[in-house]
């Protein structure tokens, strides 16, 4: 179904315009919501799909918007929450007596959780059920910045259903910061930078010859694997992975195009395949 449904992207690919114009779009009442919800489940129309969706849209944006202190963009944030959104349609029963919009909130919730989970961090703070529930919930459950004292914690993991090791280690997890390898122009942070205790792999000649050989195929084999994809797809892959400075995002190049954010998602998606598959070879 996702794959036939457009949204309405503005032409300047304004993330404040797109927001202006999900406002403005009708809410359905609850008679409309299960008419069309039972025309999409009877007989496949995908119209009452793109109704049923587009009349949310503005759920999606202040669901999103809750999840702006985690440093994700905002109009990536709202396009995963909008693949929730079409997965939370396509599962709605119009005979349960529940409103698609406390249906959907689970699924677009969950679909910003997992993209939050993958982006957030280079190493992955949660991975397990229980880091997860932890991972959401934790920061909103303290009473300010200190320390856990045991008491809490055993509070908090009788609240959530998880250990009080769980709680405590997701804590040292969340109050901890990622450091850049590299240091900066100070001398002091150049002497105890993460770097500086690595031990230098390309010391001997061989290791010299070898890592510039590597260096050599890997470049080659990048341009060989863009070369491959087709213009669009190149593009694509270029301005949201190897631009300079920031990188497109799904709706401004999804404006660009004419198309849905999903459908570049996809795009990008086959690209990264293709090349990655092309890059294996090479290695």
């Amino acid at each position: 179904m996702s794959q036939a449904l457009t949204f309405p992207v503005p032409a300047a690919g304004s993330l404040d315009q797109y927001i202006q114009s999900v406002n403005r779009m009708p809410m359905l009442s609850e008679q409309q919501e299960v008419e069309l919800a039972t025309r999409l489940r009877d007989e496949g129309d995908v119209d009452a799909a793109r109704q049923l969706v587009m009349s949310h849209l503005r759920v999606v944006v202040a669901i999103a918007r809750g999840y702006l202190g985690y440093g994700l963009p905002h109009a990536d944030l709202i396009q995963e929450g909008n693949i929730g959104l079409m997965k939370a349609v396509k599962r709605f029963d119009p005979t349960r007596g529940v409103r698609l919009v406390s249906f959907a909130i689970h699924w677009i919730k969950a679909e910003i959780h997992e993209y939050i989970l993958k982006n957030w961090r280079l190493v992955k703070i949660a991975t397990t059920k229980a880091q997860r529930k932890l991972f959401f919930n934790l920061r909103g459950m303290k009473q300010d910045s200190s320390t856990l004292q045991p008491a809490e914690v055993r509070s908090i993991a009788a609240q959530l259903g998880v250990k009080p090791e769980e709680v405590v280690e997701m804590e040292t997890r969340l109050s901890g910061r990622d450091i850049p390898l590299d240091a900066g122009s100070d001398d002091e942070d150049e002497r105890f930078a993460p770097i500086a205790y690595l031990p230098d792999p390309h010391a001997e000649p061989s290791e010299q010859v070898e890592q510039a050989q590597l260096a050599r195929l890997q470049d080659s084999g990048l341009r060989d694997a863009l070369a491959s994809l087709d213009e669009r797809s190149r593009a694509i892959v270029q301005r949201r992975w190897l631009a300079e400075g920031d990188s497109a995002t799904l709706h401004e190049l999804a404006a660009e195009y004419g198309v849905s954010a999903e459908r570049i998602r996809q795009i990008e998606a086959k690209a990264m395949q293709k090349m990655r598959g092309m890059l294996a070879a090479v290695a």
